[in-house]
């Protein structure tokens, strides 16, 4: 299918980051089927944990993302180690 880009709180993305690649319905649970193929691509297996995080434009969710929960930790320690780094280096440096 096509490819998109989102923008951000910070502006566009200089790539391509989102990609539509299939069209799911919501039943009367609001549960969806994720296509076999698309769950062997991503490695999704029956009782894997998913974060599900979402981008907003305008106070409205417009794009879902599923993250594998266990993947959630070494995401998050590469994006705050070094704004940490930075925190305590600045600390330091005014004898704090």
């Amino acid at each position: 299918m096509s490819k998109t880009t989102h923008t951000s709180q910070t502006g566009y993305c200089s790539k391509e980051c989102c990609r539509i690649v299939a069209i799911v319905s919501l039943d009367a649970k609001g549960q969806m089927v994720l296509p076999k193929e698309l769950r062997e691509q991503a490695g999704f297996a029956a009782g894997d944990k998913l974060a599900v995080s979402t981008w907003q434009r305008e106070g409205k969710v417009v794009c879902l993302t599923l993250t594998r929960a266990d993947e959630l930790a070494p995401m998050l320690k590469n994006q705050l180690e070094p704004l940490m780094k930075g925190v305590f280096y600045e600390s330091n440096r005014e004898g704090k």
